[in-house]
């Protein structure tokens, strides 16, 4: 089964207008609404509140678009997915903050 996720601009791997550069295969869950966007500029776009965080007890808060798979934030935080190899944007620890409390 395939989880969605969310963006403006998305290719198949979840790059948006926002964030497209090969790394940027990441989608990160709002708390509020619980679906998964390529960044907290689309989220905010195409919802009708704004992003809100993931605190720690949120078991799955990203997901690996190059594979599809939900990640934890200890997976996610290797910098790559522990399923496909796909690196991520180590750029994004200068948003996280925005994507995560209490970590």
């Amino acid at each position: 089964m395939s989880i969605a996720f969310h963006g403006i601009g998305l290719d198949a791997e979840g790059r948006c207008t926002h964030y497209h550069q090969a790394s940027d295969v990441v989608a990160l869950k709002c708390a509020q609404c619980g679906r998964y966007y390529a960044c907290y500029q689309c989220h905010d776009a195409l919802e009708h509140h704004r992003f809100v965080a993931t605190g720690p007890d949120e078991p799955v808060p990203t997901l690996c678009c190059a594979c599809n798979t939900a990640l934890s934030h200890e997976q996610y935080s290797q910098g790559a997915c522990p399923v496909c190899g796909h690196e991520f944007n180590p750029l994004c620890a200068l948003h996280k903050d925005i994507y995560f409390t209490g970590r």
